[in-house]
């Protein structure tokens, strides 16, 4: 099945903004945040889009403008207008979408691009990990100025910074060293290494019903699943994509469920646990696709968002069909 749909696709254009990443609110039904940036990230500044879906598609309901290129966005856990992005300069930006103003702080310590910011899933912490091209990853408190600890370990740029939904405290990182590293912010250290491709890791996420299952997509095209209690080899390898695998998301509704996105301009989504697992690639993009997510509130829609300068919110046919 190639890029067959349900119902319209929800498109939004903005222009001379190569996006980055896209983020369903947790909060709001329909709301979208995209990280985005001139000139494909390499020099020029950034725009971080709000967006609302209504019965015609999508409308723009903000926008703010940053000095550099934003590679990342996350949705407050705890604040439903609060939102973090970070940026090529080094620095993270915390925005209130309630106000048509500057970033409410700016936290400045990486030493290179950040690529990778993510808000704590977890009740009773309200925490934000950061992933650098400074090969660090960073510990913040949106209410503290600076950071509470860095994590080094990682032998180069760091792509993915993603938090257990399960565990508080523990959140794994994806790197060009070729490995995913899983932390403990109680010990600063690495709590286990997994030797997960020869080749660069741009993304992993954590599976939303099993604690030990991880996935990571890749330079080599391939997407393997982790058990953190047996990291001697996968315990799934998908193959299909033909470029990089550039962002990868396990489903919110079903356990087996993940979906991918690559420069190779596609959007693929899987079932790891069926003999046959590629479900539907969809063929929307002209450039490389970067941002991807699954709606918290909608179990078969999806945002992704690419370097063609254009931003979409679908129904794809495998998700509208009992998994």
């Amino acid at each position: 099945m190639s890029g067959a749909r349900v119902g319209a696709v929800r498109t939004l254009r903005v222009p001379g903004r190569h996006g980055y990443a896209a983020e369903f609110s947790p909060y709001l039904p329909g709301r979208l945040a995209c990280a985005a940036a001139q000139h494909y990230g390499i020099a020029g500044c950034g725009t971080l889009l709000i967006l609302d879906q209504n019965e015609s598609g999508l409308r723009l309901f903000r926008s703010f403008d940053w000095n550099d290129g934003l590679f990342d966005v996350t949705w407050s856990e705890n604040n439903e207008h609060i939102l973090v992005t970070c940026s090529g300069d080094g620095s993270l930006q915390l925005w209130d979408t309630a106000k048509a103003a500057g970033p409410l702080q700016v936290y400045k310590e990486h030493t290179q691009e950040v690529y990778s910011v993510d808000w704590s899933q977890t009740r009773g912490e309200q925490l934000v990990v950061s992933g650098s091209w400074d090969q660090t990853v960073k510990l913040w408190d949106p209410t503290v100025g600076k950071s509470l600890c860095t994590f080094r370990g990682h032998e180069s740029v760091i792509y993915s910074t993603i938090w257990s939904p399960h565990i508080p405290g523990c959140f794994a990182s994806a790197s060009g060293d070729q490995t995913l590293r899983i932390w403990d912010v109680k010990s600063t250290g690495v709590r286990i290494v997994v030797p997960a491709h020869q080749a660069e890791i741009l993304s992993c996420d954590w599976c939303k019903y099993n604690e030990n299952l991880l996935v990571t997509g890749a330079v080599d095209c391939s997407l393997r699943g982790w058990d953190l209690r047996n990291i001697r080899q996968p315990v799934f390898e998908l193959l299909g994509h033909t470029y990089a695998i550039r962002r990868v998301k396990f489903s919110p509704f079903h356990a087996s469920v993940l979906a991918s996105c690559s420069y190779d301009f596609t959007v693929r989504f899987w079932n790891f646990s069926k003999p046959d697992p590629l479900l539907e690639t969809v063929e929307h993009h002209t450039e490389f696709t970067c941002g991807l997510d699954l709606s918290l509130q909608s179990p078969s829609q999806v945002a992704d968002c690419a370097w063609d300068e254009t931003i979409k919110i679908y129904d794809p046919v495998c998700l509208t069909m009992p998994a």
